[in-house]
């Protein structure tokens, strides 16, 4: 990360914030100081994932005990006085079914995102309306991850569990209202949902109908990110060491705070693709375009803009499983040569083959150890730059455009002026850089901070407690800064190969039951 001009306590006593990442894996709580985005200190606590098969299940009390473990650590790293953080965010993985009951309590384990079992829920939903209907509707077709299809497999699957829920929230909701007291979410993880219309700005009462469930079950839509959702409640500052009454903003989805620690929004770059690279490959970018594509969710971004997503299931994890199985480092890969493996361990969301499993294709005597890890690497990338191709981008735009918003197609995203972010665990593993570079043409930044959606978190923290823009903030704090590394030739054959494959495979190869 840039580094920031030092401070002389005497005479400039940090103002500071903290921002919460909960992912799928683990808790991270950045303290930032507020005036230059300087990361105080960070700390950690792990989740536990359950599941065998398609189930990917964590319980929601975990998140707040590593939500109090990882705030506690920082702020004693941070060497700060309590009284010094004066706002508190939270962004979640998203798409999460939390369901509670009458008093607040978990009925049981969250859905995650990657948990796939609600795959047939998803294409009953996208049937009943089609899928134009649902791009006009919500910008997104169903598919397993969505939370609206995770309710109706509860539905049918744990009825009784359905019949008690008293309400329904997603993972950085629920842990938003553990802060405050307050059921708020925000337009970027509510788009997630398959509830939320991006063009009304809030639920559609006949989607809700549909999936059988209410308003009044749900959180309400705050403006923003950054809206405050309410104060930090006494019980909350008693369980993290804080003040009491410090703004709680609505907080996001992690890839929502990601671009926003990014400076991607209205108030910073418009149109900049980014290729996350983490338990999931996301591909996205702050817009003001509308996106009419089956491979992407019209997902709004946490400031107003939009920020059109695709998803895949498998990326880092699936490569590292690969790697295990060979007796191999995770850096011992080479290109893959005539060998493609597609890592679909965990069925794909893009393509929508929820049943997938992996599949390796082109083994010859000759092929090496490393070549089949290096072929892992390049089925997860060609699988996460195919969605990147969908963006409805303006190739070079840097600042903000027209408030008018259009359906665009394609444009030329592949435009010289146009380098990829590439952000996320794989962002500092050679293979990946160097994978994502050789399939995609492009230049690659690589920002300094490994720590992009806390950053994110942060800077909503400090818009709900000054009443600045977060992206504003973030883009004067340099938090999206880093080094470039120049575009190299596409090697268009291996791209070629893998795709010719990933098509005839689809799906009756990769499918392992209907």
């Amino acid at each position: 990360m840039p580094s920031r001009p030092a401070r002389n306590p005497a005479t400039a006593p940090v103002s500071a914030v903290i921002g919460v990442d909960s992912s799928t894996q683990s808790t991270k709580a950045a303290v930032v100081d507020t005036a230059t985005g300087r990361l105080l200190a960070v700390g950690r606590a792990p989740h536990t994932v359950t599941g065998q098969g398609g189930a990917r299940e964590s319980d929601p009390e975990q998140w707040w005990q590593a939500l109090r473990t990882a705030v506690t650590a920082a702020l004693a790293e941070s060497g700060l006085d309590p009284s010094a953080v004066t706002g508190i965010a939270v962004a979640g993985q998203q798409h999460g079914l939390v369901t509670l009951d009458a008093d607040g309590n978990p009925l049981r384990p969250a859905l995650l995102w990657n948990d796939t079992r609600s795959a047939p829920q998803a294409a009953a939903l996208t049937a009943a309306l089609g899928r134009e209907g649902w791009l006009d509707r919500t910008g997104s077709v169903p598919v397993a991850s969505m939370t609206a299809a995770k309710w109706m497999w509860l539905r049918e699957n744990e009825p009784a569990n359905a019949a008690a829920t008293a309400a329904v929230r997603l993972p950085h909701d629920f842990l938003t209202e553990r802060l405050s007291g307050a059921a708020v979410t925000d337009p970027g993880d509510a788009s997630g949902t398959c509830w939320y219309d991006p063009a009304t700005q809030g639920y559609d009462p006949e989607l809700l109908a549909l999936t059988g469930i209410r308003a009044d079950m749900l959180s309400t839509v705050a403006a923003t990110g950054a809206t405050r959702a309410g104060h930090l409640t006494a019980e909350a500052a008693r369980a993290l060491g804080l003040p009491a009454g410090i703004p709680v903003a609505a907080g996001t989805g992690d890839n929502m705070a990601a671009a926003v620690g990014l400076g991607l929004g209205a108030e910073g770059l418009l149109d900049h693709p980014v290729v996350s690279l983490g338990t999931s490959g996301t591909v996205f970018a702050a817009t003001r375009n509308i996106p009419h594509s089956p491979l992407l969710a019209d997902f709004a971004a946490t400031d107003g803009t939009r920020l059109p997503l695709g998803c895949t299931l498998n990326c880092t994890l699936a490569v590292d499983k690969v790697a295990e199985l060979l007796g191999l480092d995770r850096e011992d890969a080479v290109p893959g040569g005539e060998a493609v493996l597609l890592p679909f361990l965990d069925g794909e969301r893009t393509p929508d083959l929820p049943a997938a499993s992996g599949l390796l294709h082109g083994l010859r005597h000759d092929t090496t150890r490393q070549q089949i890890l290096g072929a892992a690497y390049e089925g997860a990338v060609v699988a996460v730059l195919r969605a990147l191709d969908e963006l409805p981008l303006v190739p070079g735009r840097s600042t903000s455009a027209p408030s008018h918003e259009q359906t665009v197609t394609a444009a030329a995203p592949d435009a010289p002026d146009a380098p990829l972010r590439l952000i996320g665990g794989g962002a500092r593993g050679t293979m990946w850089v160097e994978t994502v570079r050789r399939l995609s043409g492009r230049a690659v930044i690589l920002p300094d901070s490994a720590e992009l959606v806390a950053l994110g978190a942060a800077a909503l923290a400090a818009g709900a407690a000054t009443g600045r823009d977060p992206v504003a903030l973030a883009t004067e704090w340099g938090t999206g800064e880093g080094r470039e590394l120049p575009a190299v030739p596409r090697d268009t054959a291996t791209w070629d190969r893998v795709t010719a494959v990933l098509d005839r495979a689809t799906p009756a190869l990769l499918t392992t039951h209907s």
